[in-house]
């Protein structure tokens, strides 16, 4: 592993995990937009929901593997294998902690602002199947339960995408800048990569005070206090694959606490992840991280 920060392969990889993700967002801004986008033929698939998965979200991917061509640095150190009999523990803290962080900040939130629990979860009255006769409180824990442990592993497709060149690549280039500042800077980054989506209403919708611009800075908050522990489950295990499981763990449950709430909340607080209340379980993690000496691998760069 180099000692010295590699800037020339950096910028190549910035150039095209952005330029990629950030070309596609202007095809999906002239198509519609996330709200007003076209359906793909006779589907309710839309040509945004397509987009986002299949080229935004792999655009750090294929920015790896581009990268690693042009500049001749091979492929030796992707940190693709496993080695689950090592750091098994942190593949299972990535499957779980995300939806724990998830329920104690939307626990918060709700606490914070009671006006917007819904106590009566009339939400999930049309969610609930046609002719199943079951208690709301029962169908509210199983979706729990099914977004916890289910969500990880179908969401892994569209995540591998995203950490194979955020934590699969970049992290790595950003160690030699010290280990809590690659993290810092590891999250700077990929919330900046998410802004033309942002500015289009994902995470956060059109209406919320100070759109879009509060919008962008919350995200990158998240992506900074959400990506460190993505971040540490990589640099634990010394492997890729925590940090798809741990993003797609994200994704799968970050949309729970709409079933609780009723009215408007405002989006940039919660009760998602991504909201600065709702990621409170994220940032308590991030700030045991950064005031703990042995919270991070003493030799987190040795080659995997």
């Amino acid at each position: 592993m180099e000692n010295s920060l590699d800037k020339r392969r950096i910028a190549i990889f910035l150039l095209f995990a952005f330029g990629i993700a950030w070309a596609v967002a202007l095809v999906i801004w002239l198509t519609g937009g996330l709200i007003n986008s076209p359906a793909v033929g006779n589907s309710q698939l839309t040509l945004a929901t397509l987009l986002l998965a299949t080229l935004y979200m792999w655009a750090p991917a294929l920015a790896n593997l581009l990268t690693r061509i042009i500049t001749g640095e091979g492929f030796h150190n992707t940190w693709l294998r496993p080695y689950f009999r090592r750091g098994w523990p942190y593949w299972i803290l990535a499957w779980f902690m995300p939806g724990i962080f998830t329920l104690i900040g939307m626990a918060v939130f709700l606490l914070l602002f009671p006006q917007y629990f819904d106590r009566d979860l009339n939400s999930l009255i049309l969610a609930l199947p046609p002719g199943v006769n079951l208690n709301l409180w029962v169908f509210f824990l199983l979706a729990t339960v099914q977004a916890m442990i289910i969500a990880p592993l179908v969401n892994s497709i569209a995540t591998f995408g995203e950490e194979f060149g955020w934590r699969g690549y970049l992290l790595q280039k950003l160690l030699p800048l010290g280990k809590k500042r690659a993290l810092l800077w590891m999250g700077v980054i990929w919330g900046i990569w998410h802004w033309p989506i942002i500015a289009q209403g994902h995470n956060y919708g059109l209406d919320y005070a100070g759109f879009p611009w509060l919008g962008l800075l919350v995200m990158v908050w998240f992506t900074i206090v959400g990506g460190i522990f993505i971040s540490w489950v990589t640099l634990r295990a010394r492997s890729v694959w925590p940090a798809v499981i741990a993003h797609a763990a994200i994704n799968g449950i970050a949309g729970l606490g709409l079933l609780l709430s009723r009215g408007t909340p405002n989006p940039l607080l919660g009760p998602s992840p991504a909201g600065l209340i709702g990621s409170i379980g994220f940032t308590a993690f991030a700030l045991w991280i950064f005031f703990s000496d042995r919270a991070l691998p003493e030799n987190p760069s040795g080659q995997v």
